[in-house]
């Protein structure tokens, strides 16, 4: 009984015969890719041992004889010393033109060399002293010799951190200056924004939303130089410390967890506190001197 068409193979239309399968993959490896020698040592080896590959199981190579794990590792190997390479050479070559690019005061003081140091930093110590991005120059003559510059600190919070980071700031611009034979005066304002209770105001959004409102003077810092027989002086006063400031930083720098006043707090003693006066003109002052 003769089956219904539906039940008969289907013969397939452009199909390999078997001495064109076996040519075709007669170049193909055990892994897939086509390599003619490769293929022909597998196949005269499985006819010797039954297997196209040598494994070795004391081997880290793969028996497929991929080697695209070594690879990887070269590549990523490669990368992290190409990355590497180019960070170090970025800040060698950003440390020589930011040198380059830093204003000489020590040998010409102007307006602009003043606003380019205030702008870019000074050599201080290891490294540079960065200054607030808000600043503006009143004087910069070496006729005179005074500069007279002018700064908004908008990343303090209190006024501990205020005085601590303007006096660094103040003494690396000023003793710069005063380096330069014809300046002998360097006056520092510093100035912040501060809100209705007295806080200070900082800019927000790493930076990029300024503070706003009424800009507060809060300190002032006069360097001067004075040459005699026997070297050069470097005087340094502070102006604008108030009592409530002094009061302020006295708070911020001290605190009610020393041994004396846990001592004090458990025998119910109290320390005698000494009457200070601060004028409003002048708090601190130092001085250092050095050999011509």
């Amino acid at each position: 009984m003769a089956k219904p068409k539906n039940e008969m193979a289907r013969r397939q239309t452009n199909a390999l015969t078997g001495d064109e399968a076996e040519k075709l993959f007669e170049t193909v490896d055990e892994t897939g890719h086509s390599n003619e020698e490769v293929a022909r040592r597998e196949r005269s080896r499985r006819k010797e041992k039954g297997t196209g590959v040598d494994i070795d199981p004391l081997s880290a190579d793969d028996p497929s004889g991929s080697n695209v794990g070594k690879v990887i590792a070269k590549t990523a190997v490669g990368f992290v010393l190409v990355f590497l390479v180019i960070v170090v050479a970025g800040q060698v070559i950003f440390g020589v033109v930011r040198r380059s690019n830093t204003a000489d005061l020590a040998h010409d003081v102007t307006v602009a060399t003043v606003a380019s140091a205030l702008r870019g930093g000074v050599e201080w110590g290891n490294g540079f002293t960065q200054f607030p991005e808000d600043f503006s120059v009143q004087e910069a003559d070496e006729n005179t010799g005074t500069v007279e510059v002018t700064v908004i600190d908008t990343t303090s919070e209190d006024a501990l951190e205020c005085f601590a980071g303007s006096q660094v700031q103040a003494s690396a611009f000023s003793v710069n200056c005063l380096l330069n034979p014809n300046i002998n005066t360097v006056i520092y304002h510093v100035n912040v924004h501060m809100d209705e209770n007295g806080k200070f105001k900082t800019a927000q959004l790493f930076g990029f939303l300024k503070p706003t409102g009424d800009v507060t003077s809060f300190i002032t810092f006069v360097w001067s130089k004075t040459q005699s027989s026997t070297g050069v002086n470097f005087n340094c006063s502070i102006t604008g410390v108030d009592e409530t400031l002094e009061e302020e930083l006295r708070d911020q720098v001290t605190t009610s967890f020393t041994p004396v006043a846990i001592l004090n707090d458990l025998t119910g003693g109290s320390s005698t506190e000494s009457d200070t006066s601060t004028s409003s003109d002048s708090a601190n002052s130092g001085s250092g001197s050095g050999a011509k």
